[in-house]
């Protein structure tokens, strides 16, 4: 018979952080889907980012959508053929491309953004704004802790 822990241990709670990356990603790709976005969360990671700032390199959207080139690069495509995106040549490095919201794109966040702003209102809601705030601030410790190592 094994005896059952009262404490947590750093696997645990790196488990738990791996499985609610997972049912967000899940609430999110559902939530999507039921309102007939046509994109997928990664897309929307995407695109969330260019809602926040335009005209910023491939790079730059790869790192903080934690998606390799080749990944993101398959999400550009797939976001420029349904009219969202447009890159565009930097003219400081003719090399990189700048990404740029299209007015499809900007249309797309109207719409989409009370059904967003609806799911995160719930999680407020659920949760409570102490809680949230002091789940980001121990995410953002186990974040530096696992980064220092």
């Amino acid at each position: 018979m094994t005896e059952k822990r009262d404490n947590a241990t750093p696997r645990d709670c790196i488990l738990q952080l791996i499985r609610t990356r997972m049912a967000s990603r899940q609430a999110m790709q559902k939530l999507l889907k039921n309102s007939n976005a046509g994109i997928t969360f990664e897309m929307l990671q995407v695109m969330s980012c260019l809602w926040n700032e335009q005209g910023i390199s491939q790079q730059t959207l790869a790192e903080r959508t934690a998606k390799d080139k080749a990944c993101l690069t398959s999400l550009m495509s797939n976001l420029e053929r349904k009219g969202y995106v447009c890159r565009r040549e930097n003219p400081k490095d003719r090399r990189n491309k700048l990404v740029y919201l299209t007015d499809e794109g900007e249309a797309f966040h109207q719409w989409i953004a009370p059904t967003l702003t609806a799911y995160y209102e719930r999680l407020e809601e659920i949760l409570g704004t102490d809680k949230l705030k002091q789940t980001e601030e121990l995410l953002k410790e186990l974040q530096h802790a696992i980064e220092s190592y």
